[in-house]
C-alpha cells in the first residue's frame, strides 16, 4: 500500500480493533505534552468510530513483529467536495527522521487525489512545535494560532496543502522534505 516506508514497515487500513492499540501509545509518543489534560484531551480526539467509519482513508503502520509503527486518521470532508482533512497523525519516536510521516502523508494525498480532492487542512496544538516544524516542511500553509478553535482553552494552528500541480512543477507535498 505505501512503498516508500523504511524496509520491514508494512502499512493496511485500520480496523476498529486497532482502536486500543492506538490509544495506548498517545502517551508516549507525544512525550506527555501538556500532561494529564493533554492525554486526555488526545484520548477523547480519536473515539473509536474514527476506525469504524474512516478506514478506507486512515492508514496504519506496522513493525514485522506486529507492533504498531505509525498511524494517519484522514477522512473526505462531507461539505467542501474539493477538501480532505487529516484528523490525527503519530509516529512512533524511533522512527523519526526515517521518512515515515511523509511516507504517510503522499500515500493519504494519493488516496484523497483519486476522489478528487485538491487542499487538505490539518491543525495542531501551539505547543506541538515539532509538528508544526513537520507540516512546514511538507508544504503546508500555517495560519496564526486560532484562539478556542477547539472549544475554550484549545487553541490551534491550522494547516492547509494545495495538491494541485504548480506550473513551476510537481505540487508541493511531492518535494522532497524531511520529517518525524
Amino acid at each position: 500500500m505505501i512503498n516508500d516506508l523504511p524496509r520491514g514497515l508494512t502499512s493496511r487500513h485500520p480496523v476498529a480493533e486497532d482502536h486500543a492499540r492506538v490509544l495506548a501509545v498517545l502517551d508516549r509518543w507525544w512525550g506527555g505534552l501538556k500532561g494529564e489534560a493533554g492525554a486526555v484531551e488526545r484520548a477523547l480526539l480519536l473515539p473509536r468510530l474514527y476506525f469504524q467509519h474512516f478506514t478506507s482513508t486512515s492508514l496504519l503502520i506496522e513493525r514485522p513483529d506486529g507492533e504498531l509503527a505509525a498511524f494517519l486518521v484522514g477522512f473526505l470532508s462531507q461539505t467542501e467536495p474539493d477538501v480532505a482533512y487529516v484528523h490525527f497523525v503519530g509516529v512512533d519516536p524511533a522512527l523519526h527522521g526515517q521518512g515515515v510521516g511523509r511516507a504517510l502523508y503522499r500515500a493519504f494525498f494519493g488516496l484523497v487525489r483519486t476522489q478528487g480532492r485538491r487542499y487538505v487542512h490539518c491543525i495542531t496544538s501551539p505547543e506541538n512545535t515539532a509538528s508544526q516544524a513537520f507540516h512546514t516542511r511538507l508544504g503546508f500553509t500555517a495560519t496564526p494560532v486560532q484562539p478556542d478553535y477547539d472549544g475554550p482553552g484549545l487553541d490551534r494552528v491550522a494547516f492547509t496543502v494545495d495538491l494541485a500541480p504548480r506550473p513551476d512543477g510537481p505540487s508541493t507535498p511531492d518535494r522532497t522534505v524531511t520529517g518525524p
